[in-house]
């Protein structure tokens, strides 16, 4: 029986919040080994003399405990 961890990761990139999710996992993934699955919580955005700046989201990721 495998066991699971959830942790809470922030990210953002200028682009897109799919380019978010990637910037988030691949910087996780370089500490943290077996990531099975990221769940984005939420999406935003910062916005600066109305445009968008950044997208931000809010990524819960899971991990085989060895």
């Amino acid at each position: 029986m495998a066991i699971l961890k959830v942790i809470e990761v922030l990210s953002d990139s200028p682009n897109s919040w799919e380019e978010a999710v990637q910037n988030g996992v691949a910087k996780a993934s370089s500490t943290i080994k077996n990531i099975k699955s990221a769940y984005v919580q939420s999406q935003s955005v910062v916005v600066e003399d109305g445009k968008v700046k950044s997208f931000r989201v809010n990524l819960k990721l899971s991990f085989e405990v060895s």
